[in-house]
């Protein structure tokens, strides 16, 4: 049993925004997603070798890919870095982790491309297993703004 307070809040669960990304950081994974589209990859790629904790550029990765199985490597470490800066932020395994932040979108956007990428290599489990934590981390899910 742990001497830890459990604090209750009459609003629900707590919620968790991830620190924001440098602007200049922002700037680069956008400076790659304009590229043409034979270049666009190799741009992403660029910027997550130079950021590797950049949930939105893994996320992107992820679209990028070149086949299903690569798309679901990118969206499962950019996934997991997810879960690290969640921790660092203060999560504590539940609780709310909304679109409406932006600073959250990179890791919501890994999430639900993993839920995409396992659907497609036939991994129900997963699939499914993400598919209910989007939903607890923002009961709005899926945002009209998805992309």
């Amino acid at each position: 049993m742990s001497d830890r307070p459990v604090h209750l809040t009459p609003s629900g669960p707590p919620e968790t925004v991830l620190e924001p990304e440098p602007p200049g950081v922002l700037a680069a994974l956008a400076d790659a997603l304009e590229r043409p589209e034979a270049e666009r990859r190799a741009a992403v790629a660029q910027v997550v070798a130079a950021n590797p904790r950049f949930l939105d550029a893994w996320a992107r990765l992820g679209q990028l890919g070149r086949d299903d199985v690569e798309s679901y490597a990118a969206f499962r470490v950019g996934y997991h870095r997810g879960l690290d800066r969640l921790r660092a932020s203060g999560w504590r395994g539940s609780g709310y982790v909304r679109w409406s932040h932006p600073e959250n979108r990179g890791f919501l956007r890994a999430l639900h491309g993993l839920e995409r990428a396992a659907a497609r290599i036939g991994e129900v489990d997963e699939e499914e297993r993400c598919a209910l934590f989007l939903r607890q981390c923002d009961p709005a899910w899926p945002p009209p703004d998805l992309d």
